[in-house]
This record gives C-alpha cells, sequence and structure tokens, in this order.
C-alpha cells in the first residue's frame, strides 16, 4: 500500500464515513481520503485542488500552478496536516469517529455547492408605508397604488461560486449587501422572493432535486428560535433523537447510544456541557446567557449531521475566544468529514479569518471580489486600498467602498475604484476571475455525479426503512411521534404556572358552577336549570380551548426551523400535542365532572355519569383541535383572534340552548350541522331526561296553590313538548320539541370525533405549509402621515436598509470625519459633561436557584472616572451582564451586598434616570418614529426645568451625531420589518443620550450584531463622549486590536463573576500584556490581546490556573483596594458632582401622563391590525347575532330568545380580550423592562396611557355592534329606549376592556392571561340571572355575587329598556288548555288563581266553560319580573351602576399593576 493510501485509509471514510454523525452512512457522510488529500493538502497556507491528475492553486506569491502530479513519486508529495484546526481540543474525539466510519465501511455524503450568474430580487421598494386607521380608507389612493405593479428590489447582482466538500467560503458584506440571501440562495431556501434567476447546484443535482434532501443543507441563522421553558440538555436531546441514522457504528447496539454520545460530544464541542440543566430562557424567561443560547442554535444545527452548512452570522454574541473555537470546530469538522461550508461573519478577527479557503465580498449585492483567502487583500491593495497594521482584513475588505473608512495609497488618489460596480469592473478584468471560473463546471464533473450518487445511497442507508422513499426525514414516523411527546411533556413540565393555574381554574370553575345548579329538582322548575348545567358544562372546556390560538404562534417560530432541518413530519407533532394534551385533558374533565355532576343532582346512574364525562371529553378534544386548526391556518395572529373570537360566538349561539334549532332560521342553521357543541349538547340532554316523566309543578301548572289540586283540571304551561291539558312530559316529548332523539346518542359522539379528526388534518396540512420568515423583509416602514417627511428612501435588502455609499449616512461615521455633519467645537458645547466618580467594592451578587443559592457576582470591586471609557469584558455567562445590571439598579431578584457610590455617596433617587443604560436587546415601541422615540425619552428624562424647545433642539444634536436624519421619520418597527439590528442600536444609545445622563452611561453589547466598521465607529463615537467628560462602561464580546486600543480600562470576569484583573490597559495594551507575561500568560507577537486574555481566562491557554486567586494575591488588586477608597474619601470631602433635586422622576405626573397618552394614542392609530381586527369582531358579531335572531316576535319563546341575543351581547368579550392582552403585555414589558428601570414615568402613567387610548374605538365599536344589532332584532325603534340601550352598550365595552386590562396587568405572559380569562368570564356569565333566574340561585351566591356582577346589570338594563312594554303573544302550543270543573267559566275558574300566583297571567277565553287558553304572561314586564326586573326605573339604576362598574374595572388595572410593580435592588 502506498504511503498516501495509507494516509487516506486512516482517515479515509473519515468523519466522513461516520462523520460526526457516528452512524449511518455516518453522522455526516464520509469524507474520505479523496476529499481529505485533494482538499486539504494544504502547506503554507496554499490552496490545492486535483483535476485529473493535476494540483492546482495560487502560491505564497500569488502566481497561479497547476502541477502533474503524476510526475511526482510517492515520496515527492509531503503529508500535509489534516486540518488547520489540528489544535482543536476534540480533534482527537473527531478522529476516534473517522476511525469507526473507516472500519464499517461507511459511505460519505460529500455534496458542495456552485453557483453562476445568480441574481435574487425582492417584492416591493426600499420602504412600504404604514396605513393609519384613517388613511387606509382612502379608497382612490388604495385603488390608484394597487394598479402600480410592485417594483422588483435586487438584492443579489450576478453572483457566482464555487464551495467542494471540505472547502470553507467565508462571505463578507456590511449589513444590507445581501449576506443573508446568498446564504438563503445557497441553503436552497427560495421562499418570499419574487425572482431568483441563474443556476445552483448542489453536487450534481440542481436546485429542484436538492429539495428532498433539504436535512442535509441547512442554514442556521442570526435568530436564535427555542422553547424557552426547555433546558439546554432536553433541546439537544430532541435534536440528535431526530437524526439517529436507521444503520449505526457496528459498535452501536441501540439508538440511545448513538443519540447520548452525539449530544454530549455537541456539547462538549461549544463547551456548553455545564448548562445541560438550565432552561434556555429568552428575554423574559430567565435561563442561560445570551452567548450559550447562541452556542446551543449552533450545535443544534449540526445535530442535523447536514452535508452542506450555512452559518449567518453565527457568531454574535460570543467572546472573542468561543467564536475562535467555534470557527475551529468548523473547519475541523469541514476538512474531516468533507463538509460544505459557508459562513457569513459581521466581526471576523485575523485568526478566524486564516482559518478560511475561499472568501466572498459583497457590496449593494455586487460581488466584488471571490477567490482564495490569500488573494483578497493583495488584489485590494493592488486597486489602491491600504490595509492597515493590526487592522482585521475582513473589515478592511468591506469598507473599501466607504469614503469614510477607506484609505487610498499615495498615487492612487485619483485612479482607486470608487464603487461597488468599480470594483466588480476591475475583478471581471482580473486573472483570479478567469481562474476561479474554471471550478463552475464541478456540478458536471465525473467526481460531482460520483459524489452525489454516494451522497444519495448514504441518506438513504440512514434513512429508516419505513419512510417513503422521497422523505427528507431520517428517523421513523413513530420515533418523530415519541419524541415530539416527550418534549411536549417537557415544554409543559417546564412551564408548571400555566399547567396549575388551568387545573385549578377548573376545580374553582366546577365549584362555583356546582353550587349555583345546586340540587336541581326533577321535575319542570329544574328542566331549565339542568339545561343549564349542561350547557355550561360545554360552554366551559370551550372556553378553554381558546388559549390554544394564543399557544400556536408562541411555538411556530421554533417549529418552521425544525421543519427546515427536517427533524420530523409535521403530524408528528400535532400527534404529540393531542397525545399530551390527553392526561391534562383527562384530569381536568375528571375534576369538572366528578364535581359538577354530583352537585346538580344529574341523573344518578353509572351509565349516565360514563356518558356526560366522555362526552365532555371528547367535547374538550375537539374544540382543542377547532382552535388550534384556526392557529395553523392564519399567518397572523390577528387573523386568528378575528376568526376565533367569531366562530367560537357562533359555536355557543348555535349549540342549541340559547335558540332551538326548529327556530332557526333558514340562512344560519347550517352551522348547528357543523358545530360540534350542538351534537354534544343534544348527547348530554338525551341521556338526562331521556326516560324520565317529568311532573309540571310552580308557575308551569295552570292554574296552581291553593283550591287547585285536581290534575284533571290543570295543565302544563312553558314546558316544551307538554301535551295540551297534560300535567307531565316525557322526557322524550321534550327531546322531541327540539328536534332531539335519544337515538342520536351514540351517532353524534361518533359525529364528534369525526369532526375532530377533520380539525387534526387541517392542523396538520396547515402546520405543513408553516414557512420561515419570506424573502422579503428588512424594509423600512413610513407611517403614512409622515410620507412627505420621507422623499429619500434608502436601499436595502433583508438584513438592513443601509446603502453602503460613500455620502450615505446610515452608517455612524466618524465624529472627526470630513464629512460629519458638525464640528467638534459645536459637539463639546452641546454634550453634557460629567464629573461625577462611580465606585464599586466588594460587589457580590446570589440568586435562590432551585440547587440553593447561587453567586453570580463574587466581591467585584472598580470605578469608572468622567472621562474614562472602560471595557467590562469575559467569556460567556461570566457575568458581565449581570454587573452591569446590578451597578445600574435593574435587578429586582436576588440580594446584593457590597458598595455602590457616587462621588462617595450612596446612590439617590434619582440615580436611576441619572445614568443611561443602553441594553443588550434594543426593546422600544415599535410603532413610534426614530424621532418620536428619542422626543419621548428627552421630555421625560431631562429636568423638568429645562424648556422643550431646548429638549427638542438637543434630539436634533443627538440625530446628527447618530447620521439617522435618513430615517428619523420612519417606524421603529419589529425584525424583518422596520429597522435594522445596526440601526436599532444607534436608537438605543440616541434614547439613552437624549436624556442627558448626568453621572455615567452604561452600554451592554454595543456592538453586537454590527459589521467591523459599525461597531469600531461607535466605540469612536463613545470615545467621544468620554472626551468630552462623559464616564462609559461597556461590555464587549468580540473587540478587534483596534476596538480594544479605544478603552482605558478593563474589567475581566471569570465564570462565576469572579475578577481577574481591573485597572489600566495601557498603550498598546503594554500594562494588561506584562501583568499576564508576569503570571505566566504572554500574549504572543501579532495576536490580538483582547482576544488573548479570554482564552487565558476561560479558553485553551487557561493552563488549569486559578486567575481569580492569581488576581487576590497581586499587588495590583491590593492597589485598586486602595485606590477605590481613596477615590471614595476624596469625592466624599468635595461637593458633589451631580446635584439631586430628590425626585424619583424628571417630570410632574400629570406631563408624564399626557406624554404617554400621546404615544398610546398615534401607536393605536397606526395599528391597523388590531383596531380592523376590533371592529370587525364587533361588526360582524352583530350582524350575526341579529340574523340569528332575526326580527323576534312576542310569543313567550320568544321572549326567552330576547334574553338570549342580549346575553349573546357578552361574547363579543372572550374575542377582544384575547386581542388586547398579548398588545397590553407588550407594551408593559417595554416600560418594565427599559422604560420603568430608566426612571422614565411613573406606572400610573402607563396603565392611564393604555386605557385613554383605547376610549376613541370603544366608542366607534358600541356604535358599529349597536346599528347592526339593534334594529335586526326587532327592538323598539323610540329612540328614548334604543339611546338608553345604546348608553349601556357603550360602557360594557369600558367594562369588558378594563377587565382584559387588569387580567392581563397581572398576568406573566399572554398565554397564562387567556387562561384566566374563561375563570373569570364563565363566573360572570353564570351569575348574571341569565342561566339561573335569580329565583332559582342559591342563597349564598344570591345576595352577593348576584350583586357584585356586573353582567347582571348589563343584561337587566337592556332587558328593561327593550322588552319592559311589549305586549305578549303566545303561540298555540305555548297556551295551558284546561276544561273548567262543574261547569265554571274560565274566568270564574281562574278569579282566585288569578288574585294570587297567576296575576301576572293571561286569559284569552273568559267567557268559555271548557278549553280555557292561558298564557303565562300578558306584558314584558309580567316576564321581566321573574328576573328579578320588577319596574322600568330598574333599567336606568341599573345602566347606573353599570358606569359604576367599568370605572371600577379600570380601578382595578391600576391596582394590579401596582401589585405588580416591584422595587429595584441596591447594594447595602
Amino acid at each position: 500500500m502506498s504511503t498516501r493510501d495509507s494516509w487516506r485509509n486512516s482517515w479515509g471514510s473519515g468523519y466522513g464515513g461516520g462523520g460526526l454523525a457516528f452512524g449511518g452512512t455516518s453522522a455526516w457522510g464520509a469524507g474520505g481520503g479523496d476529499t481529505i488529500f485533494r482538499v486539504l493538502s494544504r502547506t503554507s497556507e496554499r490552496q490545492s485542488r486535483r483535476r485529473s491528475g493535476i494540483i492546482s492553486g495560487f502560491s505564497e506569491d500569488g502566481i497561479y500552478e497547476e502541477d502533474d502530479i503524476s510526475v511526482y513519486s510517492e515520496r515527492d508529495i509531503p503529508l500535509p496536516p489534516i486540518s488547520k484546526a489540528e489544535d482543536w481540543a476534540l480533534m482527537p474525539d473527531v478522529k476516534n469517529y473517522a476511525e469507526r466510519g473507516e472500519k464499517d465501511h461507511l459511505k460519505s455524503k460529500k455534496l458542495g455547492v456552485t453557483w453562476k450568474n445568480l441574481t435574487v430580487k425582492g417584492l416591493g421598494s426600499d420602504a412600504t408605508f404604514n396605513e393609519n386607521v384613517a388613511s387606509q380608507f382612502n379608497v382612490p389612493r388604495n385603488i390608484k397604488e394597487g394598479r402600480q405593479p410592485s417594483p422588483l428590489n435586487t438584492i443579489i447582482d450576478d453572483s457566482h461560486g464555487c464551495v467542494k466538500p471540505g472547502e470553507m467560503l467565508l462571505v463578507l458584506g456590511r449589513p444590507g449587501s445581501g449576506c443573508t440571501t446568498l446564504l438563503k440562495m445557497l441553503a436552497n431556501r427560495r421562499n418570499g422572493y419574487a425572482q431568483v434567476e441563474g443556476d445552483i447546484h448542489f453536487g450534481s443535482m440542481t436546485a429542484k432535486e436538492a429539495g428532498q434532501y433539504r436535512g442535509q443543507i441547512v442554514m442556521n441563522t442570526e435568530e436564535e428560535l427555542f422553547f424557552p421553558t426547555l433546558t439546554v440538555g432536553q433541546t439537544m436531546d430532541f435534536a440528535t433523537r431526530m437524526k439517529v441514522p436507521y444503520h449505526k457504528f457496528s459498535d452501536q447496539h441501540r439508538d440511545k447510544d448513538f443519540q447520548q454520545e452525539y449530544r454530549d460530544f455537541l456539547l462538549k464541542a461549544m463547551g456548553i456541557t455545564h448548562t445541560s440543566a438550565t432552561k434556555i430562557g429568552n428575554e423574559y424567561v430567565r435561563g442561560v446567557s445570551g452567548g450559550e443560547r447562541k452556542r446551543v442554535s449552533i450545535i443544534e444545527t449540526l445535530a442535523t449531521r447536514g452535508s452542506v452548512f450555512c452559518w449567518d452570522n453565527s457568531t454574535r454574541g460570543l467572546d472573542a475566544s468561543t467564536a475562535l473555537q467555534y470557527t475551529k470546530a468548523i473547519r475541523a469538522m469541514t476538512d474531516v468529514v468533507g463538509l460544505s461550508t459557508v459562513v457569513s461573519l459581521y466581526q471576523a478577527g485575523n485568526g478566524i479569518y486564516d482559518l478560511f479557503d475561499k472568501v466572498l465580498v459583497l457590496d449593494e449585492g455586487k460581488q466584488i471580489f471571490y477567490g482564495p483567502r490569500e488573494q483578497a487583500r493583495p488584489f485590494m491593495e493592488e486597486l489602491g486600498f491600504i490595509c492597515g497594521e493590526g487592522a482585521n482584513v475582513a473589515d478592511f475588505l468591506t469598507g473599501v467602498t466607504v469614503a469614510t473608512e477607506r484609505s487610498v495609497r499615495p498615487g492612487f488618489e485619483t485612479s482607486f475604484p470608487r464603487t461597488a460596480t468599480e470594483i466588480r469592473d476591475d475583478y471581471s478584468r482580473s486573472d483570479i476571475k478567469a481562474i476561479m471560473g474554471k471550478e463552475y463546471n464541478y456540478p458536471q464533473t465525473d467526481e460531482a455525479k460520483d459524489n452525489t450518487k454516494e451522497f444519495k445511497e448514504a441518506v438513504a442507508w440512514d434513512k429508516d426503512k419505513s419512510l417513503p422513499k422521497q422523505s427528507p426525514l431520517t428517523v421513523s414516523f413513530p420515533k418523530q411521534v415519541k419524541a415530539c411527546v416527550v418534549r411536549q411533556y417537557q415544554i409543559v413540565w417546564g412551564d408548571k404556572p400555566t399547567f396549575i393555574i388551568k387545573q385549578v381554574a377548573t376545580l374553582v370553575q366546577a365549584l362555583v358552577v356546582g353550587s349555583l345548579f345546586y340540587n336541581s329538582s326533577t321535575d319542570s322548575s329544574g328542566l331549565f336549570s339542568k339545561s343549564g348545567a349542561l350547557f355550561f358544562s360545554l360552554l366551559y372546556q370551550a372556553l378553554m380551548a381558546l388559549s390554544e390560538v394564543t399557544d400556536s404562534f408562541a411555538g411556530r417560530p421554533v417549529l418552521a426551523k425544525h421543519k427546515a432541518f427536517a427533524f420530523f413530519h409535521p403530524a408528528a407533532f400535532c400527534i404529540a400535542q393531542i397525545a399530551a394534551d390527553i392526561p391534562g385533558l383527562l384530569f381536568q374533565v375528571s375534576q369538572f365532572s366528578l364535581i359538577l355532576y354530583f352537585m346538580v343532582s344529574l341523573r344518578l346512574s353509572a351509565s349516565a355519569f360514563f356518558i356526560y364525562w366522555i362526552t365532555l371529553l371528547a367535547i374538550a378534544m375537539c374544540m382543542a383541535a377547532v382552535m388550534r386548526a384556526i392557529g395553523a391556518v392564519f399567518s397572523t395572529f390577528d387573523g386568528a383572534t378575528k376568526l376565533s373570537g367569531f366562530w367560537f360566538s357562533a359555536l355557543i349561539t348555535y349549540t342549541g340552548y340559547f335558540i332551538p334549532k326548529n327556530r332557526m332560521h333558514p340562512w344560519f342553521v347550517w352551522i348547528y350541522w357543523i358545530d360540534p357543541l350542538a351534537y354534544g349538547f343534544e348527547i348530554l340532554l338525551a341521556n338526562e331526561v331521556h326516560g324520565q316523566t317529568i311532573p309540571c309543578v310552580n308557575s308551569n301548572l295552570v292554574p296552581n296553590g291553593p283550591g287547585y289540586t285536581d290534575l284533571a283540571f290543570q295543565s302544563c304551561a312553558g314546558v316544551p313538548g307538554a301535551v295540551p291539558g297534560a300535567t307531565t312530559v316525557t322526557g322524550d316529548q321534550y327531546l322531541q320539541a327540539f328536534s332531539y332523539k335519544h337515538s342520536h346518542l351514540w351517532r353524534n359522539f361518533g359525529i364528534i370525533w369525526a369532526w375532530w379528526a377533520f380539525f387534526v388534518v387541517v392542523t396538520i396540512v396547515a402546520t405543513s405549509s408553516w414557512k420561515e420568515m419570506a424573502g422579503k423583509s428588512g424594509f423600512l416602514v413610513i407611517p403614512r402621515e409622515n410620507a412627505k417627511k420621507n422623499t429619500q428612501l434608502l436601499q436595502n435588502d433583508e438584513e438592513s436598509q443601509a446603502k453602503e455609499k460613500p455620502a450615505s449616512r446610515s452608517q455612524l461615521a466618524p465624529l472627526d470625519s470630513s464629512t460629519s455633519s458638525m464640528d467638534e467645537k459645536t459637539i463639546e458645547n452641546q454634550l453634557i459633561s460629567n464629573t461625577s466618580v462611580f465606585t464599586w467594592k466588594n460587589l457580590t451578587y446570589t440568586v435562590k436557584t432551585p440547587s440553593g443559592d447561587r453567586v453570580l457576582l463574587d466581591n467585584v470591586q472598580g470605578w469608572v472616572k468622567p472621562g474614562m471609557l472602560g471595557a467590562l469584558m469575559g467569556s460567556s455567562g461570566a457575568g458581565k451582564t449581570t454587573l452591569l445590571d446590578v451597578l445600574a439598579q435593574r435587578k429586582t431578584e436576588g440580594t446584593i451586598t457590597g458598595s455602590v457610590l457616587v462621588d462617595g455617596r450612596p446612590t439617590t433617587v434619582s440615580f436611576q434616570r441619572s445614568a443611561g443604560y443602553c441594553e443588550q436587546l434594543d426593546i422600544h415601541e415599535p410603532l413610534a418614529t426614530v424621532r418620536e422615540a428619542l422626543e419621548f425619552s428627552a421630555l421625560l428624562r431631562q429636568y423638568s426645568s429645562v424648556p422643550k424647545e431646548e429638549k427638542l433642539k438637543y434630539v436634533d444634536t443627538i440625530i446628527n451625531l447618530l447620521e439617522m436624519q435618513d430615517i428619523e421619520h420612519t417606524l421603529v418597527g419589529r425584525t424583518g420589518a422596520g429597522l435594522s439590528v445596526e440601526q436599532r442600536k444607534r436608537l438605543t444609545i440616541g434614547v439613552e443620550l437624549v436624556a442627558k445622563p448626568s453621572i455615567l452611561i452604561f452600554l451592554d453589547e454595543p456592538t453586537s450584531g454590527l459589521d467591523g466598521q459599525a461597531a469600531f465607529n461607535t466605540l469612536r463615537f463613545l470615545r467621544k463622549l468620554a472626551a468630552v467628560g462623559q464616564a462609559v462602561l461597556v461590555t464587549i464580546h468580540q473587540p478587534s486590536a483596534l476596538l480594544f486600543k479605544e478603552f482605558d480600562t478593563l474589567l475581566l470576569l471569570a465564570r462565576g463573576g469572579k475578577t481577574v484583573y481591573f485597572g489600566d490597559i495601557g498603550v498598546e495594551a503594554s500594562t494588561l500584556k506584562d501583568y499576564f507575561a508576569r503570571n505566566g500568560a504572554p500574549c504572543p507577537q501579532g495576536v490580538n490581546p483582547a482576544e488573548h486574555m479570554i482564552d487565558v481566562v476561560s479558553g485553551s491557554a487557561s493552563q488549569g490556573k486559578d486567575w481569580n486567586q492569581i488576581w487576590l494575591e497581586s499587588p495590583e488588586h491590593k492597589e485598586v483596594s486602595i485606590e477605590v477608597d481613596r477615590i471614595n474619601k476624596e469625592a466624599a470631602g468635595k461637593p458633589p458632582g451631580t446635584l439631586d433635586d430628590g425626585r424619583e422622576f424628571a417630570t410632574s405626573l400629570w406631563e408624564q401622563t399626557k406624554l404617554v397618552t400621546h404615544r398610546m394614542n398615534v401607536a393605536l392609530f397606526r395599528n391597523t391590525d388590531y383596531i380592523n381586527n376590533k371592529f370587525a369582531l364587533h361588526i360582524g358579531s352583530a350582524l350575526f347575532n341579529g340574523f340569528t335572531f332575526w326580527k323576534i316576535g312576542s310569543s313567550v319563546q320568544e321572549l326567552q330568545l330576547k334574553l338570549f341575543t342580549i346575553f349573546s351581547f357578552i361574547f363579543v368579550a372572550p374575542g377582544v380580550i384575547n386581542q388586547l392582552q398579548p398588545l397590553f403585555i407588550d407594551r408593559r414589558d417595554i416600560y418594565e423592562f427599559r422604560e420603568k428601570k430608566s426612571k422614565m414615568y411613573s406606572w400610573v402613567a402607563f396603565v392611564t396611557g393604555l386605557i385613554v387610548s383605547e376610549f376613541p374605538y370603544l366608542c366607534i365599536c358600541a356604535v358599529l355592534y349597536f346599528a347592526p344589532w339593534y334594529y335586526t332584532v326587532g327592538f323598539t325603534t323610540d329612540s328614548n329606549k334604543a339611546g338608553a340601550t345604546f348608553f349601556v352598550m357603550l360602557f360594557y365595552e369600558f367594562i369588558y376592556t378594563g377587565i382584559g386590562q387588569f387580567i392581563a396587568a397581572y398576568a406573566p405572559n399572554a398565554v397564562f392571561a387567556s387562561l384566566v380569562n374563561p375563570a373569570l368570564i364563565t363566573v360572570l356569565v353564570s351569575f348574571c340571572g341569565v342561566l339561573v333566574p335569580y329565583s332559582q340561585l342559591q342563597e349564598f351566591w344570591r345576595y352577593w355575587m348576584y350583586y357584585l356582577n356586573p353582567f347582571n346589570y348589563l343584561v337587566s338594563s337592556i332587558l328593561a329598556f327593550t322588552v319592559f312594554d311589549n305586549i305578549v303573544q303566545c303561540d298555540d302550543h305555548e297556551f295551558a288548555v284546561f276544561n273548567t270543573p262543574d261547569n265554571q267559566t274560565c274566568a270564574e275558574y281562574l278569579a282566585p288563581y288569578r288574585a294570587g300566583l297567576g296575576a301576572r297571567t293571561n286569559l284569552v277565553n273568559p267567557e268559555a266553560t271548557s278549553g280555557c287558553r292561558v298564557c303565562q304572561y300578558r306584558y314584558g314586564s309580567d316576564y321581566l319580573s321573574t328576573l328579578n326586573i320588577d319596574d322600568y326605573y330598574v333599567g336606568w339604576r341599573d345602566a347606573g351602576i353599570v358606569v359604576i362598574f367599568a370605572i371600577s374595572s379600570y380601578v382595578m388595572v391600576y391596582l394590579l399593576m401596582k401589585l405588580r410593580t416591584k422595587a429595584t435592588k441596591t447594594a447595602g
């Protein structure tokens, strides 16, 4: 065997054969010795290729070479290192897996990606308008704009390239250049783009043919999408379970062996094994750190065991050491496995840059360079650009088209290319392009065809044999379901409060309703209450299912990501949801049934109870499926809420309880047939009354009372199904009156499950169509009313709106550049200077965890002086953000000890607003413009003594400083539609600067997510602030050497919040280098000192030393301790540098309220989705209610229909409440996470603004419901009564809005609120006197709950206004018909009865001696008396009480918001 063959076989099928996948065709597919020999034979950074016996590439001096390897003997070919990442800590593990793959002769999964003439266009212009509530009705303009074809925006312009197996391509470009779009194309994700031209081949497959291998061509996006309540271990367990190959290594016998080994390797690869039991968390759920969350995102992508990987800015949020280790890991896997790797990075240090084979540079979508990494810098330098000593080459390459950032070599001032087009033209004429162009026929080569054939065989070998041939999935469907079920239970268990509130609410509800219908009688007086109890049983299950709509949207982005990874079929997820539902629903339905059934005294037989229980279970499952299907079908939450609210009302109305089937109008009766609740109600009613004989009693027996004891001369009245002259009614007669039959019982049960199956299928089909964010995103959004202020729109693609032109203001231009909009003197005059010194000593922060107390900060000390720019660094999870939060007094949990002093004195009440804090998460009101956000902060946080004009003038100053003039009148928006990441970061900084912080400015990761130039300019801007006297403290993850030079001092933390170093950095970091060199960790020549320090503290260079202990024993530590005391003592002896006005807020409460209310008004005015949904729900519900109860007559049964049409009005509330609560909670989160902590304004102003901003729309909603409904149902046209009804309806709008808001005010999240809603609403509905009349209410409830219920007064007041004067005309079947004894006239026989119990009855034939016909009521007032409405004045009395309840519901919002508001923690 030759030396080369021997070497090949050693690493041959490589991770290649089994790759990281340790199984099947390998984790990755064979990398093969071919790949390693052909692709990785690199020495001295030489990139080589073999084509038909030719090794080609660029030599050290940049000369392209082609050598015939046939002229060399085996001895002449030097054996190259297997990888540039040979020093990666886990390379031995990778080699071990490679050997196992070789041993098992596993096939490779090498593929490669080649593209040429690739042009991508997106729909839409550079910006889009956001219509407001008024402008959306401008029909002529809408028609005009609708006729204009949408312009196409070119995102990628004629790109080309080739990434073969074993190669890594670095894609560079500024935000807005098209990097993300290019990666999406190379990951075969074309959704949402208007036009994609050109050829993309994966191996030898076209993009269309590669569609079935989506799990092998994967992309890691910039967003971190996870279920926050799952732990890291649970998340990775699931990901690895989904990719266990059918054929594993020969030494692995169980799926679990592979899965656990693979999971542990991935966790170890990214250094997050210690986080396995920690929740992932998100902005609002405490979990792992931001850097750790990013690493979870990386290894979840690696878990796919793909062949082509696209990584979009995957080092964002990682510290420099971790970012380098990540790149080495990808390099190692690419080399050994034969992956094709494409990576876009914004801040790539030279250590990372040197690990790549090729570089592609984009600018404005134009490809200005593509070639070997070694040739990128020389190419640009030959064009006349200068790459500074020690500068990041990647930043240099992306900055050549920016006038303020490029440096031009002397002699090239007039000839260098100034634009992307000119550089591209120069590239097109270069030898590099011609040479690289020879690769573009790779898909047609035998090598690519063989690789592709092997790839397909390897994928098929990996795939479970039960899966269809075209399936992109790996494990069998039962295993998918099993893994999804386990995860679903973990999600439920991780969010225990939601599960508990659901079950507790059910228990309370069952007890309340059971007592409401307690011990219902078996005669005619119990028929209505038992029907009510049965109806309520169904109603509660339906209400509980409403939360499924909110739930559906919470996890959608994660499921779309997993679909792209080909983890599971959507059906598996849907089945898992059902499986996870079953135990919860079994418990929910069982406890509800056991309590309510026996408290109400429903039919006491085992079979009847079982039928009741199993019917409720079926209904609960079916209604959950209905709401889940609605959530799945709609792409927006507003759309889903709109339909779910309306559909809920429709299903409840057509259950058969409000309006009997035989009274339903033909145009809506079809709803009855598709209503699962209707089938359930027929089952429950038939189950209860079948075979029973029900005697008529009380008002249902005419005549009755003293002297009327002979049943021969009495008759049932008002009992459906009763035969004229009969005094009893059988259960089957009663059922027949409603067109029900007992024989339908099991038929209906089957129909319910059929509907369940139908909605499950709808959910599966709709879920299958879920997609990740479409291509048309990243556009600016302009409020329609600001259209004239935005005359120039910025160019954009999906990453940003930035247009990288020399004169663009869309990036932070250096303040000292010639293009700066203000000279330095003006800046110094306008920026506020600071004279206060800020110190902290022995600062310790401890939090309680399930495993005990955990110390996050351990005796940290330091200071920030005026004019000082301090860096706070450490590895991910070291406590950097925690320290900033503690220093800025942002923590509400835990224990803080130590001291935090300003000028040697404890912090004052005004400290939080006097210190600026730019948080890592850019949280802003999405419907405010940039200028509005800045003015809002300036007006509220600058001292009230400063004139308004001066505050607004200062906003202009900051806008100019931050170069935001082009976007000042555009909306902040949300991710994908609004400001880019970089623009949001600048806005966050601006919001703090306009407040004129007088003590210092904290910034948490201000450069995270920015490209190198934007990060450098941000730091230069902060340097400028420090130069005019500001004190600035910054946390930073990946500072380049240039960025690091800008800082004066460094506080370096290790894991656990332990100090490793605090002090000056020194010129060229000399002081810092000297400290570490003295302690055995010298910084190598040419290495970025910032990266070296992180590596020493937590990376491969730590040497196992306890650097915290070294610091504590160092002379520098002693000097710092002494200096802190000296600073505090000296400052305490002088007057404070910052005067404290003793006020918590800068402005008065009245001023706060005005400004906050104005902002809320503007935001709602622009929120057309929310307002239109509210309007549509009212109009739709009103029309539906009106036409359901069309022109109600005046019979006894129709009186009840009038009651129910008014009762139906109540049910407009659940849909609107479900929609308003997420909006309220979003606003509350913005307030609590940023504005409250900045002491911007009081919670009182916040609540007032939210409440008042809704008022105009609630008034319109009342009109929109009243007009289509009131006259349609045939109520009186008397304007006095119509006006009175409208008045009550208007205040009901305020009542339910207040109820929704006070629930949201205290609820931890929207899902929790959506579970509380049904509990409260059902209680209010139960005791309003409709389901159980006042006279039948249990005494326990009658004298307090009835009178504390706003719905009672709503219904009774409207009933009084609309029914009181009605003349009742009984239908024939409603009359009590009976004969008289002794030939008496009807009048004579009934005289005693009509003088007493029958005083309100109507005898229509008083002179007759037989066949007396008695109607139960004469007037509407007679009917109302049974409902505790004894006089007309009760209507106005109750209307007044409705107003009081409206006010009190808003008082509850204030009260619960106050209870939720926690004081922040201070040191002490």
